[in-house]
């Protein structure tokens, strides 16, 4: 299983320097997971860089994966992971959903790196 952390999903999106590193997870819908605060997250940036629609489109386009909620054992964890290894938030969310289903993160955020389980990939500013 894989999991694109949302920094990896708005490269695609821009067609950004590193959205080729990204493509492969993306593409493979089947064996992709989408934790619901990568929803949020990617909704946002959008609506704040362009428009509602194109925040909207970008979603409906991540929904076509297999979507996960944030549940109570998924929360714990998330917050231990936090405590740990002083993830913020959002990270130590998408880091428990990917342990959780045994996936892959594919990202570029600069807090996984290091972190067993992560492709980490430098981010290239820049489109």
């Amino acid at each position: 299983m894989n999991l694109v952390d949302s920094s990896g999903w708005l490269e695609y999106f821009a067609d950004g320097k590193n959205a080729k590193f990204f493509a492969p997870a993306l593409e493979d819908i089947e064996n992709l997971i989408i934790p619901t605060i990568c929803l949020l997250e990617v909704f946002k940036r959008i609506l704040q860089q362009r428009t509602e629609d194109e925040a909207l489109r970008a979603v409906a386009t991540m929904q076509q994966g297999n979507v996960v909620t944030l549940d109570v054992p998924i929360s714990l964890v998330a917050a231990k992971l936090s405590y740990d290894l002083k993830l913020p938030l959002a990270d130590s969310v998408i880091l428990a959903t990917a342990r959780a289903f045994d996936a892959v993160i594919w990202t570029q955020d600069a807090d996984f790196k290091g972190i067993t389980g992560v492709k980490f990939i430098e981010h290239k500013m820049g489109s």
